[in-house]
């Protein structure tokens, strides 16, 4: 349940009795947010966070939305420390593997991939743009550039995507790749791409057509992975990273083809495809690097927050959290964000130009308004077994997507145990949009 200090009016015994415990809830909820919250002072002094972070194998670290600049800011500088003190090889990202591994090749230092930062994230072309094409990553990108710069290859930390929403462009980069190479592979590829083709790269127009007419592209997709799958362990050392990439590519198309397939039936079931998608590429990348690799996650708290202890559990829908925390236990260490109030950019319908929202002050009884509430500070929040009610009770966390509309806040909160969550919070207590580079990336 979501706990709020919007009640009843106590016009009856039992009214009253029902106000009472509410307000012990709300009070004890406080205390305990009271007790596990710390000054924040940003990631070069959040000692605590880096040392129990560091010693995970997966580091996830959340958003509360993709729009606000401080979640960016403050997550690439604690992804800095875990790389830079802790060894952690590479970010894997709520983006697409086509239009990251070109930022990738950038951050390694690549012939030809780009004249700086900005330049190399040119390919983030799909809406919603800013969510990766912004100034906040910009600085990333720079910074990870000149890490990797004096490292042999095999030490440099990388930057990849493991969504699935890149299906032709994927389809486009393995064709590409194969083009000069003769055999079964671009056989297998062709024969995928033939089958896209009648589609005209209309997502939706493939889903209606492969679930009512017959006309899916499932055998294909399936057999141009296992063509391409491990090709990378037998690949010359200069070009195993691009085999790798040949492989990842068809995993996201494989991927795409069954969530647009799944989706035109049941949102729930396209969810869960998504996230068991991005838990697969990771496990590959994860294999990929090798034995003892560690590697850190950037997504939306939705994501990275385990999906059972949040009202998703009652839906059916899981999430990359869970299905980690599953497989790893304690190998795996989760971090959330959230804020009061500010600005943050988003779409007010798919598909429509960017703005620069209001975020207006967090809902009574919310863990944003509560964490306000003990004092207008940033706070580091560490939670655990012992965390007492934030264990046991559920409190509204807000959620902000691409698509935002602030008029109706309420429908904004996802209720959560916190503890069971997150292994930590950061609440920022006033936040900013992040800044697009869309007017530089505009095309002739």
């Amino acid at each position: 349940m979501i706990i709020e200090l919007i009640v009843t009016s106590p016009s009856c015994n039992a009214n009253a009795r029902g106000e009472l415990i509410l307000r012990k809830n709300v009070d004890d909820a406080l205390q305990a947010l009271t007790n596990a919250a710390v000054p924040y002072h940003g990631p070069a002094q959040a000692e605590d966070l880096v040392e129990q972070a560091g010693r995970a194998r997966y580091a996830l670290i959340g958003e509360a939305s993709h729009g606000t600049s401080q979640f960016y800011s403050h997550r690439a500088d604690l992804s800095k420390r875990l790389i830079a003190e802790k060894g952690f090889r590479f970010i894997a990202v709520e983006g697409d593997w086509p239009s990251c591994y070109a930022l990738n090749r950038y951050v390694k230092g690549r012939t030809g991939a780009g004249s700086d930062a900005a330049d190399a994230l040119r390919d983030f072309t799909r809406w919603p743009t800013w969510m990766w094409a912004n100034r906040e990553i910009v600085s990333f990108a720079e910074w990870l550039r000149e890490y990797n710069q004096d490292k042999p290859e095999d030490e440099k930390a990388g930057f990849y995507g493991f969504d699935l929403y890149s299906l032709w462009e994927s389809m486009d980069e393995i064709l590409k790749y194969l083009g000069d190479k003769d055999g079964s592979d671009l056989d297998a590829a062709r024969r995928a791409f033939e089958c896209f083709e009648p589609h005209g790269r209309e997502e939706q127009q493939y889903g209606i057509a492969a679930n009512f007419y017959g006309e899916g592209c499932e055998d294909e997709v399936v057999a141009l992975l296992r063509k391409l799958q491990d090709r990378w362990k037998e690949a010359a050392p200069g070009d195993r990273e691009d085999t790798l990439g040949a492989e990842l590519n068809a995993l996201a198309v494989q991927g795409a083809e069954n969530y647009y397939r799944t989706m035109i039936r049941q949102d729930a079931g396209s969810w869960n495809v998504r996230d068991r998608h991005m838990v697969d590429a990771l496990e590959r990348l994860m294999t990929y690097h090798g034995e003892g690799a560690r590697c850190i996650v950037w997504a939306h708290n939705t994501h990275v927050g385990d999906a059972r202890a949040t009202d998703m559990a009652a839906e059916g829908m899981v999430n990359v959290g869970q299905l980690l925390r599953e497989r790893h236990g304690s190998e795996v260490y989760a971090i959330g964000f959230s804020s009061y109030r500010g600005t943050v950019i988003a779409g007010r319908a798919w598909g429509e130009p960017e703005e620069v929202m209001t975020v207006p002050p967090a809902m009574t009884g919310s863990v944003e308004e509560m964490l306000h509430r003990i004092g207008p500070e940033d706070k580091l929040v560490m939670l655990g077994v012992e965390s007492g009610i934030l264990s046991e009770i559920a409190l509204g966390h807000r959620a902000i997507g691409v698509v935002y509309h602030p008029e109706y806040e309420r429908g904004n909160y996802v209720p959560t145990i916190l503890a069971k969550r997150y292994d930590a919070l950061i609440y920022l207590d006033r936040t900013d949009a992040l800044s697009p580079l869309a007017p530089e990336l505009a095309h002739p």
